[in-house]
């Protein structure tokens, strides 16, 4: 027999369900990036180096996994910093890099970020890599069950941010990119604050970019 408590546990699911699906049409959807668009982007140098470089530069060799970060202050952006930093050695072992785009250089929050990011830092300004379409989450996110999970959980592991300075709301992604004409492996679109990438998928589709070279050579 159903007891009360387990019909408000499924009206309470059936009604987050509801509001997700609403919610999700007026979020834009994620158009695929253009492997040229990305290699054209200008990526500027953080840490007082002022070079630019073409992005094409930073993988074109060795592939690379690119972070592309919401926003540095944010805790669930420095929780996903944290997770893909854990992989470094797994990614060094196979002699690709691990880098991160942000949108704007602010001084402090850059720093603080990089204190969770093991890789190079650079800042795309025209945020190429944050499109083709750039899609925004406004107050919608307050009423995403996700994002509280998110937000939950982050705060459990004892990270901590802030919610003010720096853009925050076009959503990013993580990249895999190979080498050459390899071309994009992985291409992962935030749907949500806090919609972190499988690291087990950034893995595999590091691997390839392994195998590929393996047998060029």
């Amino acid at each position: 027999m159903v007891t009360a408590n387990q019909a408000l546990k499924v009206v309470g699911l059936f009604i987050a369900y509801l509001l997700k699906s609403i919610i999700d049409l007026f979020l834009t959807k994620p158009l695929w990036a253009s492997l040229k668009v990305l290699e054209d982007t200008d990526l500027r140098v953080t840490g007082g180096i002022h070079e630019t470089y073409k992005a094409k530069a930073l993988w074109e060799k060795t592939g690379a996994v690119i972070m592309v970060v919401r926003r540095p202050g944010c805790l669930l952006c420095r929780e996903e910093a944290i997770e893909l930093s854990s992989l470094k050695p797994q990614l060094e072992d196979l002699w690709i890099p691990l880098l991160a785009v942000v949108k704007e250089n602010i001084g402090q929050e850059l720093d603080a970020f990089k204190t969770f990011f093991t890789g190079e830092v650079y800042v795309d300004q025209k945020r190429a890599l944050y499109g083709p379409v750039e899609r925004y989450m406004f107050m919608s996110a307050l009423l995403r069950i996700g994002v509280w999970r998110s937000l939950w959980r982050a705060y459990r592991k004892g990270y901590t941010g802030n919610i003010v300075k720096g853009e925050g709301l076009v959503l990013g992604g993580v990249f895999v990119i190979g080498p050459e004409d390899q071309g994009i492996l992985l291409e992962h679109r935030e749907k949500e604050f806090g919609d972190e990438v499988n690291l087990l998928a950034v893995l595999r589709s590091a691997r390839k970019i392994q195998d590929c070279l393996a047998t060029v050579k």
